[in-house]
């Protein structure tokens, strides 16, 4: 995905074309005094749902996982 920068003024004279372009997907962004200021997106566009399990059976823990770290590790004063 590209990103448009765009100045102010020329958002001001091309704004129906570039909500054309957002809302195609395209990122719009717009500057004032060469710092961007804001980003052109169109409504409604709703993060994708989340999937409960999707990834079931891909993450294993360790079967010490909870156990005690040894005294070593504590006094060695090292992360």
């Amino acid at each position: 995905m590209s990103s448009k920068i765009v100045t102010v003024e020329e958002a001001e004279a091309r704004l129906l074309e570039l909500i054309g372009l957002a809302e195609q997907g395209e990122d719009i962004v717009i500057t004032h005094q060469d710092q961007p200021k804001v980003k052109l997106v169109p409504i409604g566009q709703e993060p994708p749902k989340r999937v409960f399990g999707q990834h079931r059976g891909k993450i294993r823990m360790s079967p010490d996982f909870d156990d005690p770290l040894p005294d070593d590790f504590w006094l060695s004063g090292t992360p």
